[in-house]
């Protein structure tokens, strides 16, 4: 009797088990409902850089890119003038 007992309740578990399984799955319609939910929440939480910073960045960015370009060319020149001496 006790093994008959631990069946039934081995079987009542794996149908408990089963059911949340199939409350867990939600349509897709509903998944993609609560994707853009969330979505629009995060995006609510983001902070967009102002006018000011955005042109400092660029400007800062277009001026490093401006050196390593500079220097390029000068250690070019450099080797150029090097390996016409040998």
């Amino acid at each position: 009797m006790a093994k008959e007992k631990e069946i039934l309740e081995e079987q009542e578990r794996t149908v408990e088990k089963k059911e949340k399984k199939v409350k867990k799955k939600k349509s897709k319609k509903e998944k993609k409902a609560s994707y853009l939910k969330e979505v629009r929440t995060e995006m609510k939480k983001v902070t967009f850089p102002g006018v000011k910073s955005v042109m400092k960045y660029t400007l800062a960015t277009i001026l490093f890119c401006g050196f390593v370009v500079v220097f390029f060319l000068l250690l070019n020149l450099l080797l150029s003038v090097v390996k016409g001496m040998f």
